[in-house]
């Protein structure tokens, strides 16, 4: 079993980000290439985003932290602390409206 501290690694990877000149941090919770599940803390400085990408499976984004915006053609919906946001099975981007964390959860198609 192995123990993870997502409030300590919020903090690490939001203070990654503000550093960044990207304005973002990323790094994997759980899973990877040899999972089909896959988890990853994604630290965004307010105004940074995602450019818009491809979606690679089911996924979910839970808000951790700040606010957020994910924006999928002319749709959009906003995340605050708490928020669960299901991906749209489209292209998509994700906006930071003020310094956020997020936990996106992916379940790649085989």
């Amino acid at each position: 079993m192995k123990k993870v501290s997502l409030t300590a690694l919020m903090r690490h990877q939001l203070e990654a980000a503000r550093r960044a000149s990207s304005g973002r941090s990323a790094d994997t919770v759980f899973g990877g290439h040899e999972h089909v599940m896959r988890q990853t803390m994604i630290a965004l400085r307010a105004g940074s985003h995602l450019n818009e990408h491809e979606n690679p499976g089911e996924a979910t984004i839970h808000v951790l932290q700040g606010r957020v915006s994910l924006t999928a053609g002319n749709n959009s919906w906003n995340g605050s602390p708490g928020d669960l946001l299901i991906v749209p099975d489209s292209r998509h981007a994700l906006e930071a409206v003020e310094d956020s964390v997020v936990l996106l959860t992916v379940a790649k198609h085989m």
